[in-house]
């Protein structure tokens, strides 16, 4: 069982935390007065203004002595394209052979440099959420991916995220 101490309340938890946002980046740019109008937000897809199109995936980070990831829930966006054939995979019993598709990261995680619109490919999966690759560059998140993180990262995250401490 994956544990770690938690670097803000010193208690031990056990499991890996994971964190994801309810909708893309771009969605709360719309005032939220014009977002039932203007957005269709579903729990795997976003559609803003019938022109700009995301998709919900899982950015998965490996933890060093871990068997399981971390994982940022975040949103990509899709060309029209690519969107059409992710939603009408998403159904399918099996669709990772659909192939891949670029996308840019809608997100801001905390922790980390700017992190909205990074490259990205989006990976069909069957039976479960895509995963989201980042470009390899020398961003740290995308460094993180690559390499792992420590457990002592995973627990900053959490006291971050879990008790709102930290510096963003």
């Amino acid at each position: 069982m994956f544990r770690f101490k938690c670097s803000c309340c010193d208690e031990w938890h056990e499991g890996m935390p994971g964190y994801s946002a309810d909708a893309p980046l771009y969605f709360y740019s719309i005032p939220a007065e014009d977002r039932d109008r203007r957005c269709a937000l579903d729990a795997d897809t976003c559609i803003v203004d019938d022109q700009y199109y995301f998709a919900r995936g899982c950015l998965e980070i490996p933890v060093h002595g871990a068997t399981e990831p971390f994982i940022w829930g975040v949103w990509v966006s899709l060309s029209q394209s690519s969107f059409a054939t992710f939603k009408a995979s998403l159904d399918l019993a099996t669709r990772a052979h659909l192939g891949s598709f670029f996308g840019w990261l809608s997100a801001e995680l905390p922790l980390y440099p700017s992190t909205e619109n990074l490259k990205t490919r989006l990976h069909l999966r069957d039976g479960i959420r895509p995963s989201i690759e980042l470009e390899p560059t020398d961003h740290p998140l995308a460094v993180e991916q690559r390499n792992g993180m420590s457990v002592d990262r995973v627990a900053e995250i959490y006291a971050y995220c879990a008790h709102g401490q930290g510096s963003a």
